[in-house]
């Protein structure tokens, strides 16, 4: 939203908010920097992205303030040196937090961004733009030469008044941000940045530069040297304006704490364009999904989206982007010759161009950074997570194996990832049942404390490794799992009582339908996702009562405390079951 604030009586200044100004120049962004600007009193993080992307954030770590500038640039992620917070090129969105390793960061864990264009050699931004950045015509198709800035000590409505007198040629035009002044063969573009009430920054652009380059930067440099001074002394003595008045919305400290979860079952809120369908294996195609309008929500590693297709289902995919990779989703999905409809929908009926509604990602499948070491198996197409995760690790250099089981080499999906992580991905191809159960306990059979291992693929192939992980003394806490759907036989011909001791509420649950189903009918606002027991997101906390767990996500430890549940498929073994809902 705009904003004016009169700073004093006498002489009125006003704070346009919806103007644009320039707030750096290109040569300010090197490689892996982070440059503080300012605009009107606010403090500017700016930064460009290993893929060119330049990014301008409020320049403070969401957590406890701390100033982004001072952050280390990581080409993909900028991360706050106080407490190690991790933002993602283009969202701002936070993708890990050391204090939490085990918990994806909630989605509205976002810091405040700004419009940027980067033209001429300077960076363009505004706090609340009303329309998009107009240049002077005379720079178009022009290479012009950007000055050195300089930086004066008097509000930007004295500046621009002396201004005018600047020694180059005549002063032909003026507008809010810039002084236009034409010589006999060249034109001087004088632009106008507020840094605060009381500071400024002249920028300028010449073009066509007839001399040479060197003599008109020491040229101008003299001039504008001579112009501060001349400024900065006619300001000498005045009442220095009014503060701008910056306001910042603080993070909840819940946010940093909870995961975020859609309620009320998969929510297909964003539209996206398939702009690449390609085959990356035996039976898999690839999809990269830009989005319609806005930006997309940051995804961490291990995340999935819903898609909802033509056929009217809904199905969930695993995202395999890597870090910094913000201006697109990208799925793998395998064929599957006993598809419901989904994989042969997705396959057979959407094609390049084509629109599809998907959620914003969600995580059940977090990856931790604290590992000693993460080790990470897949079985076939459930390479798709590993591959995000991975990419993660390589980035920040951290110790891990990649072990994909597959029947065939052309089963091994992504292969251009694959070749980029190089050393650390191990593939095992046709093996039997029995050879493949025996790789596994080789790759978990020598536990040490501060390794991590995730495991993701067919339902039996995630049973044995589970199963040789205890047996080789792996915590539960150090096993991670994403089924891909349940493989267990599901009876719900049962019926019980479930009470809700929040809500003081008691509700049977019929033979035929789901605790879930039941609350929702109820109006109780319930998150859930796959409805078949896989993802955990449905989750509650049982009070009392005894569940009959058919689900896959819980842990054996999980399910003998009874103090869980997923409500999507499991029921329960008593007649009253109590819900911390």
């Amino acid at each position: 939203m705009a904003s004016f604030q009169r700073c004093d009586e006498e002489n009125e200044m006003y704070v346009d908010f919806r103007q644009w100004y320039p707030i750096a120049s290109s040569s300010d962004l090197p490689l892996r920097h982070v440059y503080q600007g300012q605009l009107w009193g606010r403090e500017l993080a700016v930064w460009r992205a290993d893929d060119g992307h330049v990014n301008v954030w409020e320049n403070r770590c969401l957590h406890r303030g701390v100033r982004l500038s001072i952050g280390l640039n990581e080409g993909r992620e900028l991360r706050c040196l106080y407490h190690g917070w991790r933002y993602a090129n283009r969202t701002a969105g936070c993708t890990y937090i050391p204090a939490h390793p085990a918990d994806a960061p909630a989605r509205t864990i976002c810091n405040n961004t700004y419009q940027c264009i980067e033209a001429h050699g300077l960076v363009w931004s505004a706090i609340a733009p009303e329309s998009v950045l107009t240049l002077p015509v005379a720079l178009d198709n022009t290479m012009p030469l950007a000055l050195r800035p300089m930086p004066i000590s008097a509000p930007s409505s004295e500046v621009k008044k002396i201004a005018r007198d600047y020694p180059f040629g005549a002063l032909i035009d003026q507008d809010d941000k810039c002084l236009t002044f034409q010589s006999s063969d060249a034109r001087l573009h004088l632009f106008i940045q507020p840094v605060d009430a009381g500071r400024t920054i002249l920028r300028g652009l010449v073009s066509p530069t007839t001399t040479d380059p060197i003599e008109a930067m020491q040229h101008h440099n003299d001039a504008m040297t001579a112009l501060r001074d001349r400024i900065e002394l006619a300001v000498a003595g005045a009442l220095p304006p009014a503060a701008i008045d910056v306001q910042f919305a603080p993070v909840a400290k819940e946010l940093a704490e909870m995961p975020d979860r859609a309620p009320a079952g998969p929510k297909v809120e964003l539209r996206t364009k398939v702009v690449r369908k390609w085959q990356v294996a035996n039976q898999v195609i690839a999809y990269r999904l830009e989005s319609i309008g806005g930006q997309l929500p940051t995804a961490h590693p291990g995340s999935h989206i819903d898609v909802s297709l033509p056929n009217g289902m809904s199905r969930q995919y695993s995202l395999t982007n890597g870090p910094g990779e913000t201006d697109h989703y990208t799925i793998g999905v395998k064929r599957d010759s006993a598809s419901r409809g989904g994989s042969i929908c997705l396959q057979d009926d959407v094609q390049e161009g084509d629109v599809l509604a998907i959620s914003a990602p969600h995580n059940n499948f977090p990856l931790r950074r604290d590992a000693v070491k993460t080790i990470l198996i897949a079985g076939g197409i459930g390479l798709t997570p590993m591959l995000a995760m991975a990419q993660a690790l390589k980035v920040q250099d951290l110790p891990f194996e990649l072990h994909v089981f597959v029947r065939l080499k052309n089963d091994l999906a992504f292969s251009n990832l694959l070749d980029e992580l190089g050393v650390s991905v191990v593939p095992y191809i046709g093996l039997s049942r029995e050879v493949t159960g025996g790789a596994i306990a080789d790759i978990v059979g020598n536990y040490t404390p501060g390794q991590h291992v995730y495991l993701c693929g067919p339902g039996s192939m995630l049973e044995v490794a589970r199963g040789m992980a205890a047996n080789a003394g792996w915590p539960d806490s150090a096993v991670h799992f994403e089924y891909f759907k349940n493989t267990n036989d599901i009876d719900n011909s049962t019926t019980f009582e479930i009470a809700l001791a929040r809500s003081a509420l008691t509700l049977q649950v019929p033979a035929g339908k789901t605790i879930l189903q039941v609350l929702n009918e109820n109006g109780i606002t319930a998150p859930s996702s796959c409805e078949q027991g896989a993802c955990g997101t449905c989750l509650m906390t049982v009070i009392d009562g005894e569940p009959d767990h058919k689900d896959v996500y819980l842990s054996s430890i999980e399910r003998a405390s009874n103090q869980k549940i997923v409500t999507c498929v499991s029921r329960s073994k008593s007649q009253r079951l109590v819900l911390d809902i």
